[in-house]
């Protein structure tokens, strides 16, 4: 079993994946192409808030912008983003750069793994043709990322690992490397494409269910009711899926279904659930900003303060938030916005604004009371709690009006 890993890429993935693996007493290898980040790595520092400096420090990991250090690995383990382009469509390109990088450095008899999310063939087909060019002997493999940006209950050691290889020889090999830090446990998938496949739906099923409350959500505002006391009320049955309504965004939930959708379209197969449930959560914030302008009721739109800039709550992430959408809708309405985010730019509240929309529900957020809000807003002003953090009431008793989705 090789000894010596470099992990290439690390982000949200790849750090946590190099800190495991070095924390199990691996040679690990940190190889990144963005200087800043890794001289903030060498001194200890996680912009992503996922290590902590204690974390980092109980750890030796030899972070590098030199590729050569990949030659020095036995085992390369890629950790790349795969996003989706201003049309929708998976954009592979950062990882078939990685995967030039990897080929140019690596060493003959190298396995090299892949974490990224692909849709089914893409790493036999694109990445593992772009190694063979190379001339050296590989070994390929596919063990698709499972992290939770900001979630510290479900870490990485704490998730159950989907491996694969290329032969039964290799996926045992990396089972048995996954296995040293997954307490979890390891699952060997029957081939590299199941993995791909498997990944790609974890995040479209999220995707549907949570495209099913957001139209359940809509329904509710028009018959009048609180989509949380439905949810309260039908989530008091055993197996009814505890999802709540909101803006899809991020790395996952909101790109991964493009994959799926980009590969049945190679196929010549439609997928109109996942289609239907894309288009439904990339629509929602139209029907938030709507529900808010419709409540202001101002010719110009009105003044309007948007708390939380991240795509979820407590991390610093700000991926394909929809938190933008929504502004853009706002201001094409004639609005006034100011946003405002701890985890991006942190600055002091002030000002006066006819709507205030708790968007993400950072915990700073969550720490203020409701008086703390009321002193930011005009008379009558709407505050627009789209997870229902606060209860109804305590707003409405500091002068404000109350919405949710």
């Amino acid at each position: 079993m090789p000894q010596t890993l470099c992990i290439v890429g690390l982000g949200y993935v790849g750090l946590p994946l190099a800190h495991a693996f070095a924390e199990a007493g691996y040679e690990v290898l940190g190889f990144d192409v963005d200087e800043t980040r890794i001289k903030e790595l060498k001194d200890k520092k996680d912009r992503t808030n996922e290590l902590s400096v204690d974390q980092m420090k109980a750890v030796t990991i030899e972070f590098s912008t030199d590729p050569s250090v990949i030659r020095k690995a036995g085992v390369v383990i890629l950790a790349i983003p795969t996003p989706v382009d201003d049309n929708k469509k998976p954009d592979i390109t950062l990882l078939k750069k990685a995967t030039e990088t990897v080929a140019e450095n690596m060493s003959d008899g190298t396995i090299v793994v892949f974490e990224s999310t692909v849709y089914p063939g893409v790493t036999e087909e694109i990445c593992g043709a772009i190694l063979k060019k190379s001339g050296k002997k590989f070994k390929l493999g596919y063990s698709p990322e499972r992290v939770n940006p900001g979630d510290k209950e479900h870490t990485i050691e704490k998730i159950v690992k989907v491996v694969a290889g290329e032969d039964e020889e290799t996926a045992d090999r990396l089972c048995k490397l996954y296995g040293k830090i997954i307490k979890a446990g390891v699952h060997k998938a029957p081939s590299i494409k199941v993995a791909e496949m498997a990944k790609a739906i974890e995040n479209a099923q999220r995707d549907l269910n949570i495209a099913y409350v957001n139209e359940i959500a809509k329904l509710c505002n028009k018959l009048g009711i609180k989509t949380k006391d439905v949810l309260d009320a039908a989530g008091t049955k055993w197996n009814f899926l505890p999802f709540v309504p909101g803006l899809v965004g991020g790395h996952c939930i909101g790109v991964d279904p493009y994959y799926l959708l980009e590969k049945a379209k190679d196929l010549d197969e439609e997928m109109p659930l996942i289609t239907a449930s894309r288009s439904t959560n990339d629509d929602m914030p139209r029907v938030i900003s709507e529900q808010v302008l419709s409540k202001i009721g101002k010719a110009d739109g009105g003044s309007v303060l948007v708390l939380g800039m991240t795509f979820k709550e407590d991390v610093p992430d700000s991926r394909n938030s929809k938190s933008s959408d929504v502004i853009k809708h706002l201001e094409n309405a004639g609005c006034k916005v100011t946003s405002h985010d701890p985890y991006i730019a942190d600055h002091d509240l002030d000002g006066k604004y006819d709507a205030i929309l708790l968007l993400v529900p950072h915990r700073e957020y969550l720490e203020m009371k409701p008086k703390d809000f009321a002193k930011l807003g005009n008379d009558g002003c709407v505050f627009y709690d789209l997870k229902s953090a606060f209860k109804k009431e305590d707003i409405e008793a500091v002068g404000m009006r109350y919405m949710a989705l």
